[in-house]
């Protein structure tokens, strides 16, 4: 692969990665706040209600990437399923983001 190629495929790729960070919030925002919380405590009147864990509960951060995307997918409890509702970029995307407000 050519110089200029190589720097084209990186900067695609950049911007993929830089599109997925700034989705993850939104996304959360409008589809998982309202239950989990802003900084993700599960802390919101409706994630009380519900009794909503936290992200950073041991068990929860012991869950594999492989498991919250299951979870985001197929819905656990009272929360739903967001399969058909979000795309794997997106599920991707709130993996990445939930891991984030674990730290």
């Amino acid at each position: 692969m050519s110089f200029p190629l190589k720097a084209a495929a990186l900067t695609v790729a950049l911007f993929a990665a830089a599109s997925m960070h700034t989705q993850a919030p939104a996304t959360y925002t409008a589809k998982c706040q309202m239950c989990h919380g802003a900084t993700g405590l599960g802390d919101s009147p409706a994630g009380k209600a519900m009794g909503t864990k936290s992200f950073k509960l041991p068990e929860v951060v012991k869950e594999s990437d492989a498991e919250l995307t299951t979870i985001i997918k197929s819905g656990k409890g009272k929360m739903p399923a967001f399969t058909g509702k979000l795309t794997d970029p997106e599920v991707t995307a709130l993996v990445g983001y939930i891991r984030k407000l674990q730290k």
